[in-house]
């Protein structure tokens, strides 16, 4: 995967991100599984900057699935206060570099106050014009479809929609990322520390985006290695079914 940026051919518009690897890249060097967590949050501005360099145009990250709360209390503890710790740490980099804050995810089982710090980002950064971070917090990928699908079944209820004009344009303007319009679908998919699973990721989003799976713990992850994801993107036949 060491190839280098291409200037003639394009970038991926949007690019989506699977930051795996915090807990394991603390526990290899002996330190508590919340440090990865921190660690993993200064890569995750690394990552910020270098996109916003580049003009990428939208960035979603997975912060918190809707499965980690299965984690250990003391971990999810940590994990609710990191919305925190971007407001204090990362907020100057994304009012330096123009960075607009979003958001996708749930509401339910959140913290007042967590949720509180991800507002305060969004407002923070509402007039910011840039690359969209889009956050995926309390996401789960399946939840978002069932919820388009009750969305949907309910306007046909009611009389709103008739059902056989259901199709893959409607219901996507019933999922969370709508609001990114022609860019809801990301181009790349990047998943770091060596997994190779989507873990209920945009599953409807990421039906034709190409893959890049890296062996790189996140905390590890860096301008280097995220132009590297960018340079294999660069090199791969985009068919969309076709020849």
């Amino acid at each position: 995967m060491a190839k280098a940026l291409n200037p003639e051919l394009p970038l991926p518009q949007h690019v989506a991100i699977i930051m795996d690897g915090n807990g394991r890249w603390a526990e290899e060097r002996g330190l508590k599984r919340t440090e990865g967590h921190k660690e993993g949050l200064n890569a995750l501005k690394r990552t910020i900057v270098a996109a916003a360099k580049l003009k990428i145009k939208v960035l979603t990250v997975y912060a918190f699935s809707t499965e980690n709360w299965a984690r250990p209390k003391r971990e999810v503890q940590y994990l609710m206060s990191l919305p925190h710790l971007l407001n204090q740490k990362v907020m100057p980099e994304l009012m330096k570099n123009n960075v607009r804050v979003c958001l996708t995810g749930n509401r339910e089982h959140v913290p007042d106050k967590t949720w509180s710090y991800i507002e305060s980002a969004v407002k923070k950064t509402a007039d910011n014009d840039g690359l969209i971070l889009n956050i995926a917090f309390n996401y789960g990928s399946r939840l978002e479809i069932v919820k388009a699908c009750q969305s949907l079944a309910k306007e046909a209820a009611e009389g709103q929609l008739d059902p056989v004009d259901i199709d893959e344009e409607s219901f996507s303007q019933h999922l969370q990322t709508a609001f990114l319009g022609d860019l809801q679908d990301p181009d790349l998919l990047i998943r770091s520390s060596g997994e190779i699973r989507l873990s209920n990721y945009l599953l409807w989003q990421l039906a034709y985006s190409e893959f890049v799976f890296t062996d790189t713990k996140w905390p590890d992850f860096d301008e280097d290695v995220f132009y590297a994801c960018l340079a294999e993107f660069q090199h791969r036949q985009r068919r969309f079914g076709k020849v």
